[in-house]
């Protein structure tokens, strides 16, 4: 009986060992893909952004308004925290 035993334990852990690795390749799947849906949405984001950047220029250059910078100017953004800092100095 203990050899009958001692196959079944065997055959008991490798039958868990298939199915862990087939658990653990389903979800590598899934987070591919989920990882691919994000980066993709990520770069959709991205171009919509920079679009959209461009049509407030396009706008801006209809009205004559060419000399602002964009709000997303990192130089502007700081000069104008330096003026605030001054001015509560």
């Amino acid at each position: 009986m203990d050899g009958q035993n001692s196959d079944d334990s065997k055959q008991s852990t490798a039958d868990m060992t298939v199915f862990v690795q087939n658990l653990l390749q389903q979800m590598q799947s899934r987070f591919q893909t989920m990882s691919d849906s994000i980066i993709t949405k990520i770069d959709d984001m991205g171009n919509r952004i920079n679009e959209l950047e461009q049509s407030i220029n396009d706008l801006k250059a209809e009205m004559g308004v060419e000399g602002t910078s964009s709000p997303l100017d990192p130089s502007k953004q700081k000069s104008d925290k330096a003026k605030q800092d001054e001015g509560s100095a």
